[in-house]
Formats: C-alpha cells, sequence, structure tokens
C-alpha cells in the first residue's frame, strides 16, 4: 500500500509554504546507500544548525539542508551516487548494475581505447600535471597542439584553453567586457554566462527565450553602454533546443554588437561532422565574435576553450586571469581532447548515431504521454509538476534499473524541474526500449 504524510513544502513549485499530502510510494527491496544519504554520515540524525540571518551558512541554505533532508528520510536522495568504474551505456553504482541515461558522454567516447592509450602515453611522458599555469610553465607542446587542432575542428584562426568550461567563459568575458559595457543574454543561458558578468560588472539584460522580437526590444532600449555583446548557448543544457543563430546574427549586424556563443552542448552533438551550431545552420564561422565550449562532454576530458582570432587568443592568453592564475590541464587531459577530436573527424557516424537515438528517445516518451518541452537534440527533459514528484520518480527509475538526474530549482526556474536524459551514440536499440519500457510502466502505475 501507499501511505501518505503531511509534509511542509518549503518553496517546492506551486505549493510554496503550505503544507500538502504527498504520496510517497514504498520503495523496493534494493538498496542504494546513496539515496538515504550515506555521505552525510549521521549529520540529518543530528541537532542541525538554525541558519540565522547572522550565521556563516546564513537563512538561505534553509530550504537546502529541509530538502535534502527529506529525500534522505524517504531514501530518494537522488545526486552525487558513486560510480564503481568508468561511465557508459550501463554503469556500476551503489553496487548496481545501472542503465545511465544522464551522461554527458554525447558521442561514446569514454573508455574508448584510443582515447585511454593516449592518456595513458601522455602521463609516462610527461607525468600527471605540468606544474605550473599557463602563462609561465604548465604549457607542453601538448598543449599548444591541442589548441591548434581545436581551432581547426571550429574553424577559427586561434582557440585557447582553461580547466573547466565554466572558467572559458569567466575569462573571456570578464576580461573583455566592464561596467560601461552591456552584455544581452538569453533568458536561458547558462549559469556560468551570467556568473562571467556579475565578475565583469557589466550591465545585463535578459531576452525571451529563442525570441528575437524580444532581443530586437532589448537592443534599442536598456542604459547606454559603450559596446554591446549578445550571449546565447547553442544547446540549451537544461531544455535541448538549439539557438536560433541566424536571427542572432542578423541582430548582430543590424546593430554593431559583438556575439558569443557557448557550444557546450552542441559540440559534437550538431552538424554533420559534430561541429556545432554553425554547421548545424551552415553559417560561416566568422560570423560570430567569441565561440565558448566544454571539452568534457561530447569530448569526454576535462577543460573549456574560447576559438577566436588570432589577435584575441594572443589578448586572452595575457589578460585572462583563469589563463594565468590557474593550473594547466593535466597531459592526460589534453591527449585525451587530441584523440577525441581524430576519432570525430574519422567517425562523423557517431553524430548521426547520436541523433537517431535521441529521436527515438524523444518520440518514443511522448507516446508515453511524457512531456519532452523544448528537446530537439540528445537532451531530452521529462517535464514535470514538483519537485517532490521529480525526486520521486528518479528514485523509481533506480528501482528499475536506470540512473536518470533531476534537475531542481535554482538550476530551473521555479515550478519547472524535470528529469534531464542524455542519449549517447553508445546507446544501443536495446537500451532505448528498455528505458521506454520503464517510463512506460511507471506512466501505468506498474
Amino acid at each position: 500500500m501507499t501511505r501518505k504524510v503531511s509534509v511542509r513544502l518549503y518553496n517546492l513549485s506551486f505549493m510554496d509554504n503550505q503544507t500538502a499530502e504527498a504520496v510517497l510510494v514504498p520503495v523496493s527491496s534494493k538498496e542504494f546507500p546513496s539515496s538515504c544519504g550515506q555521505l552525510f554520515g549521521d549529520y540529518f540524525a543530528a541537532k542541525r544548525g538554525s541558519f540565522r540571518k547572522n550565521d556563516l551558512i546564513d537563512a538561505r541554505a534553509r530550504r537546502l539542508f529541509e530538502t535534502t533532508a527529506f529525500a534522505c528520510e524517504h531514501n530518494a536522495y537522488p545526486f552525487q551516487i558513486p560510480l564503481e568504474g568508468r561511465s557508459g551505456p550501463w554503469v556500476r553504482a551503489d553496487g548496481h548494475t545501472l542503465l545511465m541515461l544522464s551522461s554527458y558522454d554525447y558521442l561514446g567516447l569514454i573508455g574508448d581505447p584510443r582515447v585511454d592509450g593516449a592518456a595513458a602515453d601522455a602521463i609516462a611522458k610527461y607525468g600527471t600535471g605540468t606544474g605550473g599555469v599557463r602563462l609561465l610553465t604548465g604549457s607542453t607542446d601538448l598543449h599548444h597542439q591541442m589548441e591548434s587542432e581545436i581551432a581547426a575542428f571550429k574553424g577559427t584562426e586561434a582557440a585557447i584553453t582553461f580547466s573547466s568550461g565554466y572558467l572559458a567563459n569567466i575569462a573571456v568575458i570578464a576580461s573583455l567586457f566592464g561596467p560601461s559595457d552591456r552584455v544581452i543574454a538569453d533568458s536561458l543561458s547558462h549559469r556560468s554566462l551570467m556568473d562571467a558578468c556579475r565578475l565583469a560588472g557589466v550591465q545585463v539584460q535578459r531576452f525571451q527565450h529563442n525570441d528575437a522580437a524580444s532581443l530586437r526590444q532589448e537592443l534599442e532600449n536598456g542604459a547606454p553602454a559603450n559596446r554591446t555583446l549578445i550571449v546565447s548557448d547553442g544547446v540549451f543544457s537544461m531544455d535541448g533546443d538549439i539557438c536560433r543563430l541566424p536571427e542572432l546574427v542578423e541582430l548582430k549586424k543590424e546593430f554593431g554588437a559583438f556575439l558569443l556563443i557557448d557550444e557546450s552542448h552542441a559540440s559534437g552533438m550538431l552538424g554533420a561532422h559534430g561541429r556545432g551550431t554553425d554547421e548545424h545552420y551552415g553559417i560561416d564561422t566568422a560570423e560570430v565574435d567569441i565561440w565558448t565550449g566544454s571539452l568534457a562532454k561530447a569530448i569526454p576530458s576535462n577543460g573549456g576553450f574560447v576559438a577566436v582570432t588570432q589577435e584575441m587568443a594572443i589578448y586572452l592568453q595575457h589578460a585572462a586571469a583563469p589563463f594565468i592564475f590557474s593550473a594547466a590541464l593535466c597531459p592526460a587531459a589534453v591527449a585525451a581532447v587530441r584523440a577525441c577530436l581524430s576519432i570525430l573527424a574519422s567517425e562523423p557516424e557517431r553524430v548521426c548515431r547520436l541523433r537517431r537515438n535521441a529521436d527515438m528517445l524523444r518520440n518514443g516518451l511522448q507516446s508515453l504521454g511524457y512531456n519532452t518541452g523544448l528537446s530537439e537534440t540528445g537532451v531530452i527533459p521529462v517535464m514535470l509538476r514538483d519537485e517532490i514528484e521529480t525526486g520521486l520518480l528518479a528514485r523509481r527509475l533506480r528501482d528499475h534499473k536506470i540512473l536518470a538526474t533531476p534537475v531542481l530549482f535554482p538550476a530551473v526556474a521555479q515550478g519547472a524541474p524535470r528529469l534531464r536524459l542524455c542519449v549517447t551514440a553508445a546507446h544501443s536499440h536495446s537500451d532505448l526500449e528498455y528505458a521506454l519500457d520503464a517510463f512506460g510502466k511507471l506512466a501505468s502505475g506498474a
């Protein structure tokens, strides 16, 4: 039998600060230590912090701790499940073998022996680290070769790399723009882009998601600014849709603005050869002033890149704080990036397979009555009504041997929680049939 418990929903979706009846389906006999919050020891069983406004962890944290405690109490904490080996279509985690449906390994290259071999060879030759930052003693010939290959992949004169995609966005915006400038960003742009704007002290305006008319209105209005930068993701990380690049380029030219596109989820995902949003639309790479992206998603390594003109790369090498004050990418990661770029160039069919798999899962979910939001790529949200429902669905999926992670506020807007599914080229037809069968059972109440 199901059981009903009275719970306090603190700022959860549409029932903020109201007592509601939440139906909790009892978990199966399968044990997932991470779901009970084993990571936190006995913290939630003991007396917890007061979170007063003058405490180091202040009142803003109260909701986080209350919802985490609630999830652990009901064996439904959905995050930080420890993998016990490499990621892939199937993983070993918490003592169980699970179908992975939330990995960024879009091209299925994690564990490819060519990538692993290149990384191992780099360690044998260069060691595990470089001993410095890029500007000083942290650059190797591998770094320079990798950056030349990224530039060739993206079709720009040059590229510069950082230790994460997050830092790549921080670096380029904070080193180029300041309080006298403005950034006009798509309302669903990645958090790293917004944090970069805060660090730069630049004026920020937001336009409605993928809405050219809204962007035009923002361009025509707002406080006076020296320069204007338009910012958008190529593929939006939480919704899986694609930016309207032709319209962004047109408005950029009309208003004399600059344009930055974050390709973190578009690289390896879009275009016949996985080169990204420009290839998807058949637009010259030079139409965009700044391309940024991740080296830890379709390319399963570490780091981030900025692909720009040679002049811009030289400037960033000497002016971008993360290049000057943060440790260089380790040689193994650099070698892995190079190997992945080589594989993608010779095996573009991985991109086609990713697209077919995404269409199969998305269409299948829709036929079962699930709302997949705006998705048109391998990022497929399953839109739900409230956070408790979302967390419980993720937990029930684990009982069906499926690992799918929820995305909750503040990563997405309040009232718009979801499971974020990610398809890869490594998923087989039978893998996706298995997933759809499980979602079908849950939709029917089984």
